[in-house]
């Protein structure tokens, strides 16, 4: 019964995915240089040379670990929907942390009710501002990897998803990035910096996938992370980049 009902989950956003023929999330603003994206992994590393040409691109609370660069303000900020109204101990952690705190550009993902009016309630319960709000379905997020990646995937379960870490990576990228710069992304860690839960990280697998094959097509990920360089290839940031560094990412 349950291989049948993924089956027919599988068929029915197959057929959705090609009669929407979904865009990826749009981006109001304009992306000159470097982008920075900043996990919440326990351990991250303000990338050499990173200065306000840099855009800074967070995950959930992970602007947090930003608070001694002198960025209280990510200028985009990726929050998955349960982080607003869910219950769990991760959630619960997201919202005191990121109380009094804002955004640039809030994207939330799968927000799953018709009334933004209940997720900017949910978001003032907490005191987070932002300047826009953006919410992304599915198919958008779906749509992304597809462009990007070259990467069908039909998010059937926690294994085929990428955490929403890689998908701001693959947002910067789509958006034209001249680099992407990732720090507290790790797909072997465990935990959250912003609290001693120890929690268990998912999509670490679908994750390291992801960045093998973006390396591999020749986009200009780096990781200012040398853990992270070692253990999964990614070059290590150097600060003299000039946008020469690498080839043409993929048309």
């Amino acid at each position: 019964m349950a291989r049948f009902k993924e089956l027919k989950t599988l068929l029915y956003r197959r057929m959705k995915f090609r009669i929407l023929r979904p865009s990826p999330p749009p981006f109001a603003g304009s992306i000159n240089g470097p982008v920075v994206v900043l996990g919440s992994a326990p351990t991250s590393h303000k990338p050499a040379g990173m200065d306000s040409s840099y855009a800074l691109f967070t995950v959930n609370a992970s602007q947090f670990n930003a608070k001694d660069w002198g960025r209280d303000e990510p200028d985009v900020t990726f929050m998955m929907f349960h982080q607003i109204e869910g219950t769990t101990t991760n959630a619960r952690e997201v919202r005191r942390v990121l109380s009094g705190r804002r955004t640039k550009a809030l994207y939330v993902l799968l927000w799953r009710h018709d009334k933004v009016a209940q997720l900017r309630h949910g978001l003032a319960a907490f005191d987070y501002g932002y300047d826009r709000l953006i919410t992304v379905d599915r198919y958008q997020r779906m749509a992304l990897m597809d462009k990007v990646a070259g990467m069908p995937s039909w998010e059937l379960d926690a294994d085929s998803k990428c955490s929403n870490g890689i998908n701001a990576v693959l947002f910067a990228l789509y958006h034209g990035a001249s680099a992407v710069i990732i720090t507290g992304i790790n797909p072997g860690s465990m935990g959250h910096s912003y609290n001693s839960a120890g929690l268990k990280r998912m999509h670490v697998d679908m994750d390291r996938q992801v960045l093998v094959r973006l390396i591999q097509q020749g986009w200009p990920i780096y990781t200012a992370d040398p853990e992270v360089s070692a253990n999964v290839g990614i070059p290590l940031w150097d600060a003299n980049f000039d946008g020469n560094q690498v080839s043409d990412p993929p048309a």
